[in-house]
């Protein structure tokens, strides 16, 4: 008899979710150097598979390249795992003895991971580091076009976890891709939080499965050149980043806007720099296959390099192009360039001032990518200062690419593969989620007196009483 698929799916989900229940309360016993020494074996085990699961990742979804996903895989590991390293997570945080106040870290418990296709094992290892080193358990949901790799890494951290004295069962992975597993995975009762990257339809179904979420928003970041900016580092910064992985980072920069007096410099450093400003018709062939008649991105366009999405809308472009470029002065659902585009593909504004593209910039994250991600690159702070205080993102990033600055690889932000977009992007956060953001904090408080300042508080009841008595009279 045939195995009905979405059936077994749930069950899978209801078994791993109960395994790693039973397992994070053994984790919640551990103290913080036990855990500790647990996240630095699953961090040297992948680091170690870097290479192996980035090769795959490629192979099973076709998106991005094996180099960039490597680097994406030791970033999560090495990079991560350094930046917690001596991060207090669980047991006594902070005492403040002056005023009788204990802080104390609690881990939320079991959490549900949804995976992305464009990052389908650096996820993995991340969420999977940080959900351990503040005591909890994980459960993976990976995506249909990558379960093989998303298996494969999981199995890898789990099995690294447990030699080093994890409980088993405390990370999992549902081998059956499937809308029914995952949505089980997000409502069996011993879930208490889902962190959610993926694509908008899947961070609304966490954040409606009436459990605690954390999920992101759309990334649709402007890069503002500014007439004080170094054009050659910027439209380098901007290359590197537009072409990393072939675009499939959620920070990586979907339109470069600039002011009409520095259109040619950024036209003329783009071409030396590998970037191909399409015409009309070019830009009209390449509109064609960004987005599904509904408005949802093709998937045939993301992760691939320049000069095949190039051949693809039929026409050729020159060896070595890195991005393609539009021309495009509007923002709204029938502009295909100035929505997210996973791909090295960019929008081009051309603003008469500095007030236009200012307003520009918000108009474009307005329409899609608010709480995400803003760069500019200007040597002029007043103007970072002006638009620091106006855009409407959790990560404005000066004077570096975007796709590595907004994860952390080339600022001081938290090192991470899920970016929260705060309450104007739909998310329950802004941070660069850390485990920081998977602990509860239990706080321990001594009664003391009542006080003001440094005096007691006291009550005058005469007074009290002819107040009283004047507002009753004033209400009749």
């Amino acid at each position: 008899m045939e195995i009905d698929k979405d059936l077994a799916a749930r069950q899978e989900a209801r078994l791993l979710c109960r395994q790693a229940a039973d397992a994070q309360k053994r984790l919640a016993q551990m103290s913080q150097q036990q855990l500790d020494a647990i996240v630095e074996a699953m961090a040297k085990a992948f680091s170690a598979a870097a290479v192996e699961l980035a090769d795959m990742a490629v192979r099973e979804t076709g998106f991005g390249n094996a180099d960039d996903k490597t680097v994406k895989n030791r970033f999560a590991s090495e990079t991560v795992a350094s930046a917690i390293r001596g991060m207090k997570t669980v047991g006594v945080l902070k005492e403040v003895p002056g005023e009788k106040l204990w802080e104390i870290g609690v881990p939320v418990g079991l959490i549900a991971a949804i995976v992305p296709s464009t990052n389908p094992t650096s996820t993995v290892c991340y969420k999977a580091l940080i959900a351990i080193k503040s005591g909890n358990a994980i459960v993976f949901s990976p995506h249909p076009k990558a379960v093989d790799c998303t298996l494969r890494a999981a199995r890898i951290v789990a099995a690294a976890a447990e030699k080093a004295g994890a409980p088993a069962g405390c990370i999992g992975c549902l081998s059956m891709a499937s809308m029914a597993g995952c949505q089980e995975l997000m409502a069996v009762p011993e879930v208490r939080l889902i962190l959610a990257t993926g694509g908008p339809g899947m961070v609304r179904a966490a954040y409606s499965s009436g459990k605690p979420a954390i999920g992101v928003g759309a990334g649709n970041g402007p890069a503002y050149i500014h007439h004080s900016a170094d054009v050659k580092k910027a439209v380098e910064c901007i290359a590197r980043s537009k072409s990393f992985d072939y675009g499939t980072v959620c920070a990586s920069e979907q339109s470069i806007i600039v002011e009409k007096s520095m259109e040619q410099a950024v036209r003329e450093e783009g071409k030396r720099q590998g970037f191909y400003f399409m015409d009309t018709q070019e830009a009209g062939q390449l509109a064609k296959l960004l987005f599904k008649p509904n408005g949802a991105l093709n998937p045939q366009i993301v992760g691939r390099p320049a000069t095949a999405l190039a051949e693809m809308a039929g026409f050729r472009v020159p060896n070595g192009t890195k991005v393609l470029v539009a021309r495009e002065q509007e923002a709204g659902p029938t502009r295909p360039y100035s929505m997210e585009k996973l791909c090295p593909v960019l929008a081009f504004f051309v603003m008469d001032g500095e007030d236009a593209v200012l307003k520009k910039a918000i108009e474009v994250l307005e329409h899609e990518g608010s709480g995400h991600t803003f760069a500019i690159h200007a040597e002029d702070e007043a103007v970072v200062r002006k638009f620091a205080l106006q855009i409407p993102v959790s990560r404005f990033l000066v004077n570096t690419p975007a796709a590595l600055g907004g994860i952390g690889a080339t600022t001081k932000l938290f090192p991470a593969l899920t970016l929260g977009c705060g309450a104007v992007g739909g998310s329950s956060s802004s941070n660069n989620i850390s485990p920081l953001d998977l602990i509860n904090i239990r706080r321990v408080a001594w009664g003391q007196e009542e006080r003001v300042g440094k005096a007691t508080v006291s009550v005058d009841h005469d007074l009290v009483e002819l107040l009283t008595a004047k507002i009753l009279e004033r209400l009749k």
